[in-house]
């Protein structure tokens, strides 16, 4: 399983069918499962931000998507019945999220008070026309403000369908994607075998929200919990850790975005980077945020690394297997000087990592709001951010069947001020997914970047060593179709 843009997708035409959510009952609070409750840190700044930028007619948007495929002949009745029961098992679907004495609350629906209603959409001729359709709807009807929060579909052909599903951010994250595979899958065959459905106990993401606001919500900025952050402010400057190169990005402005995707490492490459970071006592995604560092510095960055990492939190409670957002974001720092070789280097990542660990558990949407309350008031980051992502999709629930699933996961934003890279370790080996503001100076340096970082990992996976910098001489490959 891998992320790129929709538009890279190789989807062959077909018939497109879509299941759309609508209410059977009344919403929660009332006949709903419990007392309405608050939203998360991560959903609340979510949501103001959608509500200041209708307000001011000055709105951004973005979705998450996953598509799958389900050979032979479609059981379209199955697949009903997966995707309600999808819908209906995670309480954070069923949501709907309105102010309540400024305090933004989430309501949910019953399961039994939610249904599907099928329509056929028609029959798409070409690829791109399907895929054009299928991002012009994601855009236009996934709305934060409005549910419900997600799309379901599929483009229906005799030999073999895919399956997609797109989300607003504020009931997902991307290590949901996997989820919403494996449950949607298991559940369909399940229904066309005739058989219950048996998934993995799925906690509620709700809870998790309110689990951590009675943890986060009184701290107070003299909370030793913020010293990390702190030290890592005064070391840095500022709040937020700059992307060190040249984007051409003015202040206070936006731009549409650049959406790339491709290769940089084959599945025995990765695998010899990772002997090679094991050797040295690390491990792969060290590795590649190493690698990241070394050719940052190497395009012109400074000998220090410093950057924001998100990292999950499934890891606290029944929630491997949930839809929602736990993702909290954390600063990174360590060294990466010239005279430094790649041991050095990881053993400084590896370092750098431990002590980012010991405090991980502050959620960053109240330590932002704490600690640079100016910056907290903007709708989004003031300045192109240093930013790195890491996922291995061969530890994903439901990874043994990724083979035969074929699961694509994809990630879209209107605007940008900045860069955002995913890297994602699959069978096939390692990749990456950027999206970054379109200006010609944000193209020539994210070009010139990914080749230098491909450079950097191949010198590692060959060699164990850092390459002697000199002009980009390696291959990216920009957006292009993936064979599925």
């Amino acid at each position: 399983m891998r992320q790129f843009p929709l538009e890279a997708l190789d989807l062959a035409p077909g018939r497109l069918v879509e299941w759309r959510l609508h209410r059977t009952g009344e919403r929660g609070g009332g006949g709903g499962e419990g007392p309405v409750r608050r939203a998360s840190f991560n959903q609340d700044k979510h949501f103001t931000v959608a509500e200041e930028g209708r307000r001011e007619h000055d709105e951004f948007s973005s979705w998450l998507a996953v598509t799958f495929e389900v050979p032979g002949a479609l059981d379209r009745r199955a697949l009903e019945s997966a995707l309600l029961h999808f819908a209906r098992r995670h309480e954070v679907l069923r949501c709907e999220f309105r102010r309540l004495a400024g305090e933004l609350a989430c309501e949910p629906l019953r399961p039994e008070d939610i249904g599907l209603t099928a329509v056929d959409v028609g029959e798409f001729d070409s690829t791109e026309e399907l895929r054009t359709f299928l991002g012009d709807g994601f855009k236009e009807r996934i709305d934060t403000l409005s549910w419900p929060l997600f799309l379901m579909g599929a483009v229906v052909r005799d030999d073999i369908s895919t399956v997609y599903l797109a989300f607003d951010h504020i009931v997902c994250d991307g290590m949901s994607m996997p989820n919403v595979v494996s449950d949607v899958r298991t559940a369909y065959a399940s229904y066309a075998a005739g058989r219950d459905v048996v998934l993995p106990t799925a906690g509620s993401y709700l809870d998790f929200a309110q689990e951590q606001r009675h943890h986060y919500l009184s701290i107070s900025e003299s909370d030793s919990r913020l010293d990390y952050w702190k030290s890592f402010i005064a070391r840095n400057g500022e709040f937020f850790p700059r992307f060190p190169l040249d984007l051409g990005i003015e202040p206070g402005r936006t731009y549409p975005t650049v959406n790339e995707a491709g290769p940089l490492l084959d599945a025995r490459q990765t695998a010899d980077l990772e002997s090679r970071c094991l050797a040295v006592g690390g491990k792969a995604f060290m590795g590649v945020l190493a690698a990241v560092a070394i050719a940052l510095r190497q395009a012109g960055g400074p000998g220090v690394y410093r950057g924001l990492m998100p990292v999950s939190e499934r890891g606290r409670g029944d929630w491997l297997h949930s839809m929602g957002w736990f993702v909290n974001t954390m600063p990174i720092e360590f060294s990466v000087a010239e005279d430094e070789d790649f041991a050095d280097v990881l053993a400084n990542v590896r370092a750098g990592f431990a002590e980012m660990l010991r405090s991980v558990d502050v959620p960053f949407v109240r330590v932002w709001e704490l600690l640079a309350p100016d910056e907290f008031a903007l709708r989004t980051w003031p300045f192109p951010v240093n930013f790195f992502s890491y996922v291995d999709m061969r530890k994903c629930p439901g990874a043994e069947h990724h083979e035969d699933w074929r699961p694509t996961a994809h990630v879209w934003a209107s605007r940008s001020n900045g860069t955002s890279s995913w890297f994602q370790r699959d069978t096939s080996g390692l990749h990456i997914n950027s999206i970054y503001a379109d200006t010609p100076q944000s193209r020539r340096t994210m070009t010139d970047l990914r080749r230098r970082l491909r450079r950097v990992l191949l010198e590692i996976s060959r060699c164990g060593t850092i390459p002697v910098q000199r002009n980009g001489d390696g291959e990216f490959l920009h957006t292009r179709a993936y064979s599925r």
